[in-house]
């Protein structure tokens, strides 16, 4: 069996193989309320084979929305239809996992596909962002409101609140979003915190708002379900957030309970130059598996079949999330499977028309 179709155990939950749906925001709820869309979005991956379908970053308030048209978990009324979304996922023989957000200075703001661009004004749905300085992420986004003392206890509640509603919802993985530019991660980098209380200025002190909501979700989450952070390893900006910075904080992740950190990059900074290229952040998470001891998930231009297998054998991380490439083709799950000899069953639906000794193509173009 090759390693990507072997079986991975965190805490007491086993993962039928190490490929990861990523979480991809659709921009498609109606008051963060999950509907046939995301059903049919996460449903068809589960199908396709991936062993861990993760949702979309989800919103624990309102305002921490990307979008006004992101997934929430802040109320009682959004269970319902995510649960029928775990259903099915777990029907087809996959887990489900959900990405816990906050936007902070990166909220508010306009459906990618449209003309416009940047903050939402208030007129047309939009509302005043929140963060750890009164930033702004670039010329077309409003400056947020400073986060005070109770500002900030309310975001550590609003994590809080979400994971007993993942929970009851049927979520057997929360992740932590602490990545990409967002409102845990604007406080870890110096580029977007300013500022000078318990909360800013030193590592410590820019950690402690991560650290304070992973040890209170940790608190609420059952020992026998395992707790993700995605961390951004590097801003890509000299004097931002770095390697050494995710690595050390990755080890007071650990020291938390959480038991694997998925390692992305960039976010923070609106004019970073990040060198693309297939693979080009499972570096970090070598690192931080290595450096942390502590299992990582790669993503990032993670495009075909032997490139997963490779970043898996060679010890640079436990899972694989995949992102674009399972938006291109559901399936790739089941057909890298084809390609790479294992014996994975097909949908009875499909079996038919699934050649399960030869590989249907070789599982996705590099970009």
């Amino acid at each position: 069996m090759s390693k990507l179709f072997e079986p991975l155990t965190l805490r007491q939950l086993t993962l039928p193989n190490r490929v990861v749906v990523s979480p991809m925001c659709q921009y498609s709820a109606i008051d963060g309320l999950a509907n046939d869309w995301h059903l049919v979005h996460l449903g068809s991956r589960a199908v396709g084979g991936a062993g861990l379908v993760m949702v979309e970053a989800t919103a624990v308030v309102p305002e921490g929305r990307i979008s006004p048209q992101d997934l929430g978990l802040w109320c009682d009324e959004q269970i319902e239809p995510l649960k029928r979304i775990t259903h099915f996922i777990e029907a087809q023989g996959a887990l489900a996992a959900i990405q816990l957000a906050h936007a902070g200075r990166k909220a508010s703001t306009w459906r990618p596909w449209v003309e416009q661009h940047g903050s939402v004004p208030a007129e047309e749905g939009g509302w005043e962002t929140l963060g750890p300085s009164a930033i702004a992420f670039g010329p077309q986004y409003a400056a947020p409101k400073e986060l005070d003392a109770t500002g900030i206890a309310a975001v550590v509640e609003g994590f809080v609140a979400a994971a007993r509603r993942a929970l009851v919802a049927g979520f057997k993985v929360i992740e932590v979003h602490a990545a990409h530019g967002y409102l845990l991660h604007q406080f870890l980098s110096p580029l977007s915190n300013r500022r000078t209380d318990a909360y800013g200025g030193s590592f410590d002190n820019r950690c402690r708002l991560l650290l304070e909501v992973t040890e209170a979700v940790r608190g609420v989450w059952p020992a026998e379900l395992p707790l993700f952070v995605r961390l951004s390893a590097t801003d890509w900006v000299d004097d931002g957030w770095n390697e050494e910075d995710t690595v050390e904080l990755a080890r007071r992740l650990k020291a938390l309970e959480v038991d694997l950190i998925d390692v992305s990059s960039g976010g923070t900074a609106a004019t970073a130059e990040i060198p693309l290229g297939p693979g080009y952040q499972t570096r970090f998470a070598e690192r931080v598996r290595r450096d942390a001891g502590i299992a990582t998930g790669a993503v990032g231009m993670i495009t075909e079949a032997v490139q997963a297998e490779h970043v898996l054998m060679t010890g640079q991380a436990d899972l694989i999330f995949l992102a674009r490439e399972l938006l291109r083709d559901p399936y790739w799950t089941l057909h890298a499977a084809g390609f790479l000899r294992d014996k994975v069953a097909w949908p009875a639906q499909y079996v038919r028309a699934a050649d399960r000794d030869t590989p249907i193509r070789t599982p996705g173009p590099l970009d």
